[in-house]
């Protein structure tokens, strides 16, 4: 994610048109990166922003799962990304055994469960803001991950089961 500032609105012009202007925009020096983790037996996320997308600051965000998790065994399902298999990060591994790596298939992203909830996540924190700079992502990431977690409920990959009143539906028609 990077920070953007538009122009402000161009209005409307004399006959009710909205005014056509290009879009102008800066990005500034500031990226900022979103780390997050879902737990899904009960539904809760941690997420974390950095400066950059690399083994330290994936680590940081293994550090915040091993402190949120403190007994027990963690299996964490990832993707291929080279931050999650580098040689710093397999070392920190090594340290802690209670963290075991779950590698999904390439192509397989649909496996993921935390896919479902980013795609909440960035309508929630994300979709038609613009950031200024990386504080305010930061800001909007956190308050989101609040409200998500207040209303969290554990993970099921696949469809719900159909309720009772479908089958009432069914067995009517069939009559």
């Amino acid at each position: 994610m990077i920070p953007r500032t538009f122009a402000p609105a161009p209005g409307w012009s004399v006959d009710g048109h909205r005014i056509k202007a290009p879009l102008e925009y800066s990005r500034g020096d500031d990226k900022v990166w979103i780390y997050g983790a879902l737990r899904v037996r009960d539904g809760k996320e941690i997420t974390r922003c950095a400066p950059s997308r690399n083994s330290k600051n994936y680590i940081e965000l293994l550090k915040d799962i091993e402190a949120d998790n403190p007994t027990g065994d963690i299996f964490i399902i990832t993707d291929n990304l080279s931050s999650h298999n580098s040689l710093e990060t397999r070392t920190w591994l090594a340290d802690h055994p209670r963290i075991q790596h779950i590698f999904i298939p390439k192509g397989a992203c649909w496996l993921n469960l935390q896919e479902g909830w980013w795609r909440l996540f960035r309508r929630d924190a994300l979709a038609g803001q613009s950031f200024v700079n990386a504080g305010e992502v930061e800001r909007a990431m956190q308050v989101a991950t609040v409200q998500l977690n207040h209303r969290a409920k554990p993970w099921i990959w696949g469809r719900p089961p159909k309720t009772r009143r479908h089958l009432r539906r069914l067995f009517c028609y069939r009559l």
